[in-house]
């Protein structure tokens, strides 16, 4: 019987992509990607909650990604999660104020970049192919 993971993400780059390299040449791309969701609590209380994942994107989809992605992006990723192979839940990681945080690991195999296209650069509407805390919010 086959099986089929797949997850679907619409929301903000938190910061520049960064790009390298494996020690065969194939580029690999990650940027990290907040998806808001806002709500009036029972209470009445207005709550807002901010979910972290951290994308990874491989060959040419990484190259465009790099080149074309920054802080604030809007894009659409599809993929597969990736967990911690010691617990099979959501990676830990150490914020740069010292407190801990989880991010959720998606390999994607689809980025639709929706930001619009500025007057000084061309961006292209989507790339796909291919085969990894924020401090704030960005927007």
């Amino acid at each position: 019987m086959a099986s089929l993971q797949k997850i679907t993400i619409i929301g903000y780059l938190g910061r520049d992509p960064e790009m390298r390299f494996t020690p065969s040449g194939q580029a690999v791309t990650s940027f990290s990607v907040a998806v808001s969701e806002e709500y009036t609590a029972a209470s009445g209380e207005a709550v807002k909650k901010t979910a972290w994942f951290r994308i990874t994107t491989w060959g040419k989809q990484a190259e465009s990604c790099n080149k074309y992605l920054k802080k604030r992006s809007l894009v659409y990723v599809e993929g597969r999660m990736d967990f911690d192979p010691a617990t099979g839940g959501s990676k830990v990681f150490v914020k740069k104020d010292g407190t801990s945080g989880a991010a959720l690991e998606v390999v994607a195999s689809s980025v639709k970049f929706l930001t619009p296209k500025s007057e000084s650069g061309e961006v292209p509407q989507s790339d796909s192919g291919g085969s990894s805390e924020e401090d704030e919010v960005p927007f």
